[in-house]
């Protein structure tokens, strides 16, 4: 499948916002992955491509963190593990189900997602930082393998939910939640992405010039958030995710 000048303007923009919030927090997805399907890929080749970025994303966000020191590999691999199993599960599901099943679960989600960020639950979960005393237990393993199936799956909005999980089942500041969540999403992405890739739904070129975007906003998001506002980031988002939900459902095709 061709790309024109556009197309590759409109997903390195697109990226770049994604890259930068999803390092920050997370939904860039519930961005590109609509954007990839207004593009012309099929739900699954949109799902699978878009995890091109999101590795690629992970990957600078996370050498960026371990150079700051933010981030231990080593001991987060208890994390990691669970949410590995879980992704290999969920992407091995979203290379199997229904085309229109999954268009319908993505427009689906598209409008779940706007509420969630329009309620900003985000709050309650910045309240409840570093004041969580969490061990080991088995419904953490439960619940990062819970939280990996989904990103397996359809990878959009999964940052708020492992912002909660390390926050609110491990103990972790937001700090620290953030540059884990990063690893966590860097490892299970590199066994979905193997999987979508041995499906054959990739689409390399739309990934790569998409991954351009995403790795510069991670870039930029993992160097200098301190410095960059991201007050009206959540007011675009929901524009953003709102006329995507309508588009994905059919509803402009309806009304004109």
């Amino acid at each position: 499948m061709d790309i024109t000048l556009f197309d590759a303007l409109l997903l390195i923009v697109a990226g770049l916002f994604a890259g930068f919030i999803n390092t920050l927090a997370g939904s860039g997805s519930l961005i590109t992955l609509p954007l990839l399907m207004f593009l012309g890929l099929s739900p699954h080749q949109a799902n699978a491509t878009n995890r091109v970025a999101i590795f690629f994303q992970t990957l600078v966000a996370v050498r960026n963190f371990e150079k700051q020191k933010t981030l231990d590999i080593k001991q987060n691999l208890s994390l990691v593990i669970p949410a590995l199993i879980g992704s290999a599960v969920g992407a091995t599901l979203a290379i199997n189900i229904n085309e229109e099943l999954l268009n319908a679960f993505i427009g689906g989600l598209l409008f779940v997602m706007f509420f969630v960020i329009l309620f900003k639950p985000e709050r309650w979960v910045k309240e409840q930082a570093g004041s969580v005393d969490a061990k080991p237990t088995f419904w953490r393993i439960i619940i990062f393998f819970g939280i990996g199936l989904y990103g397996g799956f359809i990878q959009a909005g999964v940052g708020f939910f492992l912002l909660a999980g390390l926050v609110l089942g491990v103990g972790y500041d937001l700090i620290r939640a953030n540059a884990v969540k990063v690893l966590i999403v860097f490892c299970y992405t590199a066994l979905a992405l193997g999987i979508f890739m041995w499906s054959g739904q990739v689409n390399y070129l739309f990934g790569i010039v998409l991954a351009i975007g995403n790795a510069s906003g991670a870039y930029i998001a993992s160097r200098y958030s301190k410095q960059i506002g991201t007050k009206y980031i959540r007011y675009i988002l929901l524009v953003a995710v709102m006329l995507a939900a309508l588009k994905v459902l059919g509803v402009f095709e309806l009304l004109f």
